[in-house]
């Protein structure tokens, strides 16, 4: 990948892909970006807006607008087109969906002879990203999904609220769902490297007010707060989506709360769910498996159940059809 153009494809260029495109222009993480959409005016669109925009950025990408027979030699793959909830604040609501666009779309991008990396954003990702690895039938540390990324950021941003220190002072992470099941590891929060929870016992007088359930609570809806008010998220999730391609395309081997693919890891299989992971160039490197409490591990149990049952919903669906 160092010996050659770094490409990166997006499908699906409304709210979400093109805040990614955005990112990745003005962080210069790739040479290379093909946008791909249902609407091949819209995806040009974008791709001549955005490249009016090289004079202002410190590095140059090229943009254009293509087609999913296109991505042979792409790189990473965003997968990006999908369908908002109606009348509805559960992502699941959309699974079947969103499952026919994928069962169409997947096909076809490897019948183009790509072989890179699948990073998926639609919702409801962990569905999504196990939807695509079936489909793809690629290893699975070449299919991931935004996963819990975003509502990991989510509470560094809301516990940075309560304690005087940068957002990124504070290590921590939101397993599970990217949903209504999901759950902060409370266990393994840290700020500045101490704890969350001795801090919490040994400065009662200074952070009583810090309630952790009101706190996981607003970091799971925080998505609908802004969607219910402009009707979509983007900038986050899109930043979320740049952030796992340069680890991926500069093989910094961060650890990222994304969707990955569970084979015994946290007791799981058969299953797609947010935990965090080493991403490097072949993209899940490894997964970290936290020591969880046994609250954590039953929360994280019924998390993954609740995924499985949806997964099982479309194997239903798909032998009565």
């Amino acid at each position: 990948m160092a010996n050659k153009a770094r490409k990166v494809a997006i499908v699906g260029v409304g709210q979400v892909g093109s805040s990614c495109a955005y990112a990745l222009i003005n962080q210069s993480i790739c040479d290379e970006l093909l946008l791909i959409d249902r609407t091949f005016d819209r995806a040009y669109a974008q791709a001549l807006d955005l490249s009016h925009s090289m004079d202002f950025v410190h590095g140059r990408t090229k943009v254009v607008a293509g087609t999913l027979e296109q991505c042979g030699d792409v790189d990473v793959i965003l997968l990006c087109a999908g369908a908002y909830p109606v009348d509805s604040d559960d992502r699941l609501d959309v699974l079947h969906t969103v499952r026919e666009i994928y069962e169409t779309m997947i096909p076809r991008i490897m019948n183009s002879g790509f072989s890179g990396i699948f990073v998926a954003a639609a919702n409801p990702v962990d569905i999504v990203t196990y939807v695509v690895w079936e489909l793809s039938g690629m290893p699975r540390c070449q299919v991931i999904g935004t996963g819990t990324s975003i509502d990991s950021s989510r509470l560094k941003t809301l516990l940075c609220e309560h304690f005087p220190v940068d957002a990124r002072s504070v290590q921590g992470y939101v397993l599970g769902e990217h949903g209504e099941s999901q759950f902060p590891a409370w266990s393994h929060v840290t700020v500045g490297g101490k704890p969350l929870l001795h801090i919490l016992a040994q400065h009662p007088e200074r952070f009583g007010h810090v309630k952790l359930g009101a706190l996981a609570v607003q970091t799971r809806n925080a998505g609908w707060e802004i969607y219910t008010r402009k009707g979509s998220t983007s900038f986050g999730i899109g930043n979320a989506l740049a952030h796992i391609t340069r680890s991926i395309l500069n093989d910094e081997h961060r650890i990222i709360a994304v969707s990955a693919i569970l084979n015994g890891e946290y007791g799981q299989r058969q299953v797609c769910a947010g935990v965090p992971a080493i991403i490097a160039r072949c993209g899940v490197k490894e997964i970290v498996e936290l020591k969880l409490t046994s609250r954590e591990q039953r929360l994280m149990e019924r998390s993954c159940s609740i995924i499985r049952q949806a997964i099982e919903s479309l194997r239903l669906v798909n032998e009565k059809e």
